[in-house]
């Protein structure tokens, strides 16, 4: 090898290892780049968060043409906060309920992550790969104050909506004996159909039910279902577990610096009047 090759291969070595140096931390780590750098993750689309979310969804998920997807509520910005911990961008799907909870939008590779006030459970956790669970929720019945509902055990003979594939329909069956259960796709349609007298009460998530009581002085919540439910984001099943465990960073990191808790008293927090 010629004096000028050495001099020129010794300068490429040089430099390789000055880059590798600067994209590790100085412990071995590993590189401190954002994760988003090349698609690690196994986005649907590098560089991007595609989430799919069944819309509206008050006060988890609701369109806003004011924020950066698109979609704003509890589930939206704390999933946008997530995406701009990983440099990503965040795109929203609207979907089904029923084809998120499924796993199929998941596994056919519409989107990275469901983002819509799913609760985790067993039979869910077969199709779908869960985040840390970052909401707690109860079940709960709303209905018309003149109606003389007062309770779930009232509901004989009166026609209850809940929506396709929620764990709100899986209570209402198997508590509200007698009643006539009617699904709707979303709470898009609930909500009117209750207003229209279609039907005489709505099974679903408190959060939800509380929004539809403080929008209408008609209607009220009268029961509470502890069931010991919490929310998590899901993917598909065993598909992406690097992007599993980044989420469940940011999280983390959401809660530590205080970000988490803000975000939940700006639609939860009771205020003084």
């Amino acid at each position: 090898m010629s004096a000028h090759s050495l001099r020129t291969g010794l300068a490429a070595l040089a430099a390789a290892l000055l880059l590798a140096s600067c994209g590790s931390s100085g412990d071995g780590g590993s590189s401190t780049a954002s994760p988003a750098a090349g698609n690690d993750l196994k986005l649907v689309q590098a560089g991007t968060l595609t989430a799919c979310s069944d819309v509206p969804y008050p006060p988890f998920e609701v369109e806003d043409a004011s924020a950066p997807s698109g979609y704003s509520g509890f589930d939206m910005d704390l999933l946008q906060k997530i995406a701009d911990g990983l440099g990503l961008k965040l795109v929203v799907n609207d979907v089904s309920f029923d084809a998120l909870q499924s796993g199929t939008v998941l596994a056919s590779g519409q989107c990275d992550i469901a983002a819509s006030a799913m609760t985790i459970t067993p039979a869910r956790q077969k199709n779908l790969d869960f985040t840390d669970p970052y909401y707690d929720s109860l079940q709960s019945l709303l209905v018309p104050v003149d109606s003389g509902i007062k309770s779930i055990n009232d509901l004989a003979g009166k026609k209850v909506g809940v929506q396709q594939g929620t764990t709100g329909k899986h209570y209402a069956e198997e508590h509200a004996k007698g009643a006539s259960i009617n699904e709707f796709p979303s709470d898009g349609e609930l909500w009117p159909a209750l207003q229209a007298g279609q039907i005489d009460a709505i099974l679903q998530d408190l959060p939800v039910n509380i929004v539809h009581e403080k929008a209408d002085a008609k209607y009220k919540v009268v029961e509470e279902y502890k069931t010991d439910e919490q929310y998590g984001f899901a993917m598909s099943k065993g598909e992406r577990p690097e992007l599993l465990k980044a989420v469940n960073a940011q999280l983390k990191t959401l809660r530590d610096d205080g970000t988490y808790q803000k975000i939940y008293d700006s639609y939860f927090a009771i205020k003084a009047s």
